[in-house]
């Protein structure tokens, strides 16, 4: 593939992005749990409003119960010296009280209030304050719990999707994408987005909440004290946006990075046999490592930028703090009023309060912000995904396909894989029902191809491919591959028992149909001997059986689905002579009565066949039975001379002696 798979993640990645987009369509997971959310939005305020009345109370505290005498009957109450015998600092001391008295939640007590009064009424605000904590700490808990809850539902929906569409993607999707970037899809980026949506989204939605109430609480307050609060806020937004960029475009290298670390890991393991066999295991080391370093350097980068970010906006809000107390203080001692309101010690208590709890949101979402693009990205990536439509589609209005007799016709086809590059050229036969289509042709000559048009694993460019009369790309897609059965030169077992693979195609199948299935290809005998016959569990592809021990498993699991039209490719090409023997014997069995088409290296299987292709360059040279391609002496004769010939010799030299003495050591005649 031109730029390999490689490549194409690469320009994958590169691509533009649309968060907006991404993020409505990740509201439509989030439908059906609306009640759900709408709990997380009403305790979210419940909780944003503890945050903003705490400062409140806090200002209240000061200037209610700490410095609330000014009259010289209040001083004799609370034991301290008269405001007539004190210097005027204020020069407004009266107003003062005044607007201190007016925000008292509890009401300001009376001049002749005496210590014990101001402590009862001090408790019952510090018992409030305690209250408003605890109602603080259990709607944040409830808030994160439901949300958690609704985040795994909607997790468990998407990897549903993506897993069910990678079953329905072509098999053309799956040539130009490594399996290890894919995995990666359906887990690490997947993984981004249960993090974000557990905790990032709650704390960006509450922080922003958060940060919109105490702006207003202190615009009502007082407007020009907190413009002047404020003044910090442009230089946080200006530092969030900036390492909220880079660490966005630092993540989506890290997501690419790590989907080829996962690719080059699923590789190397997959490929360890040829590793070792060739001797590259330090190539293969050399290769992971430069990977897992270009990976590293993506986390590191993307990590560099989200830990500068809480500390500058931390060194920005101790700035706003001093900005408040300084400028309070200046005022409060000179009493002088700002924006028209008169600046008491309780109100500065408060605005502290309010710029610590202001600065805290804003440090908060910069950096679940960063979580929530890495987020994006993953998303995106898993849309991307999700938006591919398959090469093979059904039409709207497809039948079902009937009961295979088995007349196959192909009718001029031409094949592509890349467009421009045909891979069958006007490509004609006819298989009457019963009859054995063997192909034989060089490597790359279409003999895999044209077996793989009939389940419809392809589509073709042009010309029409038909079964029994009726156009393959006419019926339902599940109603043709179910009748036809394929076995495989690359025999794929999965982890599971011998039974269950065996059955693989016919769920359904009791036990007993699968020990017929597994004598008729001659796989009974070593089943028996494994540790727990049918019910061992196989390795990973079926490790720990011989590759001729897979493919008898291979030929049972298709004996058992009792296909009406059958395909072998290569199906005895691991198998030692004499297992061969009785493999066909098995084969004969299994395609009596049915169309079959045998991609063969062995002359066995093309001496039985009623009909022998030779393929070359995607085009059908020769056509006809094997005695009749050896007489025209032409592209098959020359491959018998050079390939089935010595097979013949060597199927002689190991066959019995008609006395039963063994082999015959001698060559037969050529």
């Amino acid at each position: 593939m031109m730029g390999g798979p490689r490549g194409l993640l690469e320009q994958e990645t590169s691509k533009p992005r649309s968060v907006g987009k991404t993020l409505r369509r990740l509201v439509k997971y989030f439908r059906p749990y609306w009640i759900v959310l709408l709990s997380v939005l009403v305790l979210m305020v419940a909780n944003a409003w503890t945050s903003v009345i705490t400062p409140v109370l806090m200002g209240q505290a000061v200037n209610c119960y700490f410095t609330p005498a000014v009259t010289d009957e209040a001083a004799a109450a609370l034991g301290v010296p008269a405001p007539s015998d004190q210097p005027s600092t204020t020069g407004q001391p009266e107003t003062q009280v005044a607007a201190a008295a007016s925000a008292c939640t509890f009401g300001a007590l009376p001049p002749e209030a005496t210590t014990g009064d101001y402590i009862a009424a001090l408790g019952r605000l510090v018992l409030f304050m305690i209250a408003i904590y605890v109602v603080g700490a259990i709607t944040g808990g409830l808030m994160f719990y439901l949300m958690g809850w609704a985040g795994q539902h909607v997790l468990r929906a998407l990897q549903l999707d993506v897993f069910d569409h990678l079953q329905r993607l072509s098999l053309g999707y799956y040539s130009k994408h490594e399996s290890g970037d894919l995995m990666s899809r359906i887990t690490n980026d997947v993984s981004t987005i249960q993090q974000a949506i557990s905790f990032g989204l709650v704390q960006v939605l509450s922080g922003a909440l958060l940060i919109v109430w105490i702006a207003w609480a202190m615009l009502q307050m007082n407007w020009a004290y907190a413009l002047l609060s404020l003044t910090v806020v442009p230089a946080m937004v200006v530092a969030t946006v900036w390492f909220s960029s880079q660490a966005r475009k630092a993540f989506r290298k890290s997501r690419k990075e790590i989907g080829n670390v996962n690719a080059e890991l699923q590789e190397s393991i997959s490929g360890v046999r040829e590793s070792q066999a060739f001797s590259r295991e330090d190539a293969n080391i050399e290769s992971f490592r430069a990977s897992n370093a270009a990976n590293r350097d993506a986390n590191l980068r993307a990590v560099a930028y989200t830990s500068a970010l809480a500390p500058s906006l931390e060194a920005l809000g101790y700035v706003a703090i001093a900005i408040v107390a300084g400028v309070g203080a200046i005022l409060l001692l000179n009493g002088s009023t700002l924006g028209g309101s008169v600046i008491t010690l309780g109100l500065i208590i408060t605005f502290i309060g309010f710029v610590q709890r202001f600065n805290q949101p804003i440090a908060q979402i910069a950096v679940m912000w960063t979580n929530i693009q890495s987020a994006v990205a993953g998303a995106e990536r898993i849309f991307d995904l999700l938006d591919v439509q398959p090469d093979i589609v059904e039409k709207f209005d497809a039948i079902p396909m009937p009961v295979i007799k088995g007349r196959v016709v192909f009718d001029n086809v031409t094949a592509e894989y890349k467009r421009g590059e045909p891979v069958l050229k006007n490509v004609s036969l006819l298989a009457e029902p019963g009859e054995m289509i063997a192909i034989v042709g060089p490597t790359g000559a279409g003999k895999t191809t044209l077996v793989n048009l009939l389940p419809r694993f392809y589509d073709i460019t042009a010309g029409k491919v038909t079964i029994d009369g009726m156009d393959v790309r006419d019926v339902k897609l599940p109603s043709l591959r179910e009748q036809i059965g394929v076995v495989l030169q690359d025999t794929f077992l999965f982890s599971d028992t011998v039974i269950n693979n065996i059955r693989y195609g016919r769920p359904e199948a009791t036990e007993t149909e699968v020990i017929a299935a597994a004598k008729l290809a001659r796989a009974h005998d070593f089943i028996e001997k494994l540790p727990d016959g049918y019910n061992t569990v196989l390795g990973e592809r079926g490790s720990g059986l011989s590759q001729g021990q897979r493919q008898l498993l291979s030929i049972a699991r298709a004996a058992i689905a009792n296909p009406h039209l059958l395909i072998l490719d290569e199906a005895t090409s691991s198998v030692d002579t004499r297992t061969e023997r009785q493999i066909q014997a098995a084969l004969d069995e299994l395609l009596a009565g049915r169309t079959s088409f045998v991609i063969a290296h062995r002359l066995s299987t093309v001496r039985h066949a009623d009909q022998v292709l030779v393929m070359v360059n995607g085009e059908i040279v020769e056509r006809g039975k094997h005695a009749e391609l050896l007489e025209q002496q032409g592209v098959y004769y020359d491959l018998y001379m050079s390939q089935f010939k010595r097979q013949e010799q060597v199927t002689q030299a190991t066959a019995p002696r008609p006395n039963g003495h063994g082999p015959s050591l001698t060559p037969a005649p050529a």
